[in-house]
């Protein structure tokens, strides 16, 4: 098969590799529909994480099941399905727990910027719509395989709820999808922290009521006079760094929590300020066989459109361009095609 493949830090190519196998009973193989490219894809693209050279890239994708393992009863071959970036078997104590993304199988997408994917637990990852769906869902269901999913997550943990005041720090993908949520959630005023104006624009039409584009001190201060100086009931921290986590627990409340979802790099926790304040930390990786039920719901009826935050839909043979579109901010995220 053709799939995209990480060489060096900026060196992208799509080319031949080997075809994904069953290669466990639990296993099935993905023909992929629509895969993307995430913004943690953009650490390795920018050498802050390690690279085997030739390694395929991408861990979100929805397709039709093409083959399954001789254990696999639910999924069966025709199912169109979306993939769970994190793969788990939703039976074992962490899963049952609702943290499927420390299952004690747990797997990962290895190609999901490719033609075919192997998935390691099917029957207890995948999860089938009634059909082949509209072509208008096919954006708002990839993102569910990870990106919504992960702003969700974010919003669970910080414990949005009814009438709060939520603050998102980052609008890349994760933070617009943290929006959405947080507005779907009850958050009575959403601020997005954005200072894109195409962003901005998605950050308001998922939910957002202010949007506060200063960064650092500035940024802070500018939340808290937006709160009259108390600070947010709810913080989601979707970037991963550590001006980031700082931001986030400097303009929450006491007593609130910091829901992060940002992959973390170079972070340092303020555990002073957390313990005189009590601020709690909370989140991790998306258990997004958890939510996948509830958000597939919400797609299909309408309530919510994540597929917005894609902004550019490009061929999988142009798969580099897509990276340099990214990494340069030209595109929130990138939807690629077979």
């Amino acid at each position: 098969m053709r799939a995209t493949t990480i060489h060096a830090p900026g060196d992208i190519r799509f080319e031949e590799v080997p075809d994904p196998t069953i290669e466990e009973p639990t296993d099935a193989i993905i023909k992929v529909v629509a895969g993307c490219i995430c913004g943690s894809d953009l650490w390795p693209y920018r050498g802050e994480n390690p690279i085997k050279a030739g390694s395929t890239i991408g861990h979100e994708c929805i397709g039709v099941v093409e083959e399954v393992g001789s254990a696999v009863s639910r999924t069966k071959v025709g199912d169109f399905v979306i993939v769970p970036f994190c793969h788990c078997d939703n039976t074992c104590a962490h899963c049952a727990a609702g943290m499927q993304s420390a299952c004690v199988n747990v797997g990962i997408t290895q190609s999901g910027q490719g033609e075919y994917a192997r998935v390691t637990q099917a029957d207890g990852s995948l999860v089938a719509t009634d059909g082949m769906p509209d072509e208008h869902h096919i954006p708002s269901l990839l993102a569910l395989t990870d990106v919504m999913a992960t702003g969700w997550h974010a919003a669970v943990a910080a414990g949005v709820k009814k009438g709060d005041t939520a603050v998102v720090v980052g609008d890349g993908a994760v933070g617009l999808s943290g929006v959405l949520a947080a507005a779907q959630l009850g958050a009575e005023r959403v601020i997005a922290m954005s200072r894109h104006e195409p962003r901005q624009e998605i950050a308001r039409a998922f939910g957002a009521t202010d949007i506060v584009a200063e960064r650092g001190e500035e940024g802070e201060a500018r939340i808290k006079d937006l709160t009259d100086g108390v600070g947010a009931d709810a913080v989601l921290e979707c970037v991963g760094t550590d001006g980031a986590m700082k931001t986030a627990f400097a303009i929450a409340r006491p007593g609130s929590t910091v829901g992060f979802v940002g992959v973390p790099h170079g972070v340092e926790l303020p555990i002073r300020t957390m313990f005189s304040q009590n601020v709690g930390l909370a989140g991790g990786m998306a258990p997004v066989r958890r939510y996948l039920p509830d958000l597939l719901d919400r797609v299909l009826t309408g309530a919510i459109d994540p597929g917005k935050v894609f902004d550019l839909t490009l061929p999988m043979s142009e798969s580099a361009e897509g990276y340099r579109a990214m990494d340069e901010r030209r595109a929130i995220k990138v939807l690629l095609q077979p």
